[in-house]
């Protein structure tokens, strides 16, 4: 079994994609690189993602890494505790005992597994307990793993004699030539089931529906992904489980518009009101809030209330929450409410002459909120 988990150390899943190894990479790169972090490990940290990423960005390396051989170790690519070195594969073909490699172990390592948990702003604000039902692998109550028939269990195989390996002998140009390949009939194991599981068919494990316990901290977002170390499928043969990843779905709220960890939001407030100045009451994730309008307020003006946020993922406390006044100008005026503005035009002598164009369309803050809200 391979010692260093490199899919850890970029903090990818094993099924991640090239793209997503190299966007891991240039993350960590940039966080680790000797001339940018401080620390005296950072150096060593780089070092070590340099070289996970040798290894995964490679098909060839990682297709043996992902066999139980570190390419990058020391001897040529020799795994940890039973790879095959240069003296071994000298062996494979021109013969010797020591050739033979140990059976494979039935029991491997169980996937993981990449959910998506959808959460409401609120949630991703103040942080969440969630229960998950989730279908899995999980080890078979009736054989325990062991893949055989209660009462049974496995046998030595016949045909290799319990190594996994059989060997053949051949004639070429080199001479006598001796290749080794996993045994035909155990299949690399060294054993057979001679009565295999009736419930799990000599699996080791069965399908089941499981109940996850995961608390979301505040200030996740759309993509964020939660390791859940082990809570992944059990391997066959009852081996070690996986990991479960939760990938983070943020759905889109009613009013407030999220950017990073501040939220915003738009505030009709009549003309007048704008004008004299007043006291709007607002709809928070917090509850409700008094928003203090001044006399004289602008049509697009923000209003900033701190720590009405999104709650830091890292560290503590909030974003802030900035509300932008949306100043409505009245529209369908009625022949007293015309005569007394055109009064007060008069009084600041802000008289006009009579307009050309058709009612006003949506003004400026308008245009914003839509731009706020993705429309």
């Amino acid at each position: 079994m391979v010692n260093t988990d490199y899919y850890e150390i970029l903090g990818v899943s094993r099924d991640a994609s090239p793209e997503e190894i190299k966007r891991a990479y240039r993350r960590l790169a940039r966080q680790y690189h000797p001339d940018v972090a401080e620390g005296d490990g950072a150096e060593e940290q780089f070092k070590e993602v340099t070289r996970a990423y040798e290894v995964l960005s490679n098909p060839e390396k990682r297709q043996m890494y992902d066999a139980g051989v570190d390419p990058s170790a020391p001897g040529g690519g020799q795994g940890f505790g039973q790879g095959f070195g240069f003296q071994d594969i000298f062996e494979t073909f021109f013969g010797g005992q020591t050739a033979r490699r140990g059976p494979v172990p039935r029991a491997r390592r169980g996937q993981d597994a990449l959910v998506r948990l959808e959460i409401e702003l609120a949630e991703a604000a103040f942080g969440v307990h969630r229960e998950l039902q989730v279908d899995t692998a999980v080890t078979c109550p009736t054989c325990e793993g062991s893949c055989c028939r209660p009462g049974t269990s496995p046998r030595t195989c016949e045909v290799c004699g319990g190594h996994g390996t059989v060997q053949r002998v051949a004639r070429s140009f080199l001479g006598q030539v001796m290749t080794s390949s996993p045994c035909p009939t155990c299949h690399g194991f060294g054993t057979v089931i001679p009565e295999p599981c009736p419930e799990c068919s000599g699996e080791g494990r069965v399908r089941a529906r499981r109940t996850l316990s995961v608390d979301v901290p505040a200030g996740v977002e759309t993509g964020t992904r939660i390791k859940l170390p082990g809570q992944g499928e059990v391997g066959p043969a009852g081996g070690p489980p996986g990991d479960v990843y939760l990938e983070v779905r943020e759905r889109p709220h009613a009013t407030l518009v999220r950017q990073g960890d501040d939220l915003h939001c738009s505030l009709p407030v009549p003309m007048t009101a704008a004008a004299l100045g007043t006291v709007v009451s607002l709809e928070t994730l917090d509850g409700t809030r008094e928003i203090d309008i001044r006399p004289g307020t602008q049509p697009g003006e923000v209003v900033t209330v701190r720590g009405l946020g999104v709650g830091h993922l890292r560290g503590a406390g909030r974003g802030d929450l900035h509300v932008h006044v949306d100043v409505q100008v009245p529209s369908g005026l009625d022949a007293e409410q015309e005569r007394l503005l055109r009064e007060l035009a008069a009084l600041r002598g802000e008289e006009r002459p009579e307009p050309r164009l058709a009612p006003a369309q949506p003004g400026m803050f308008a245009k914003l909120r839509d731009k706020l809200a993705g429309r």
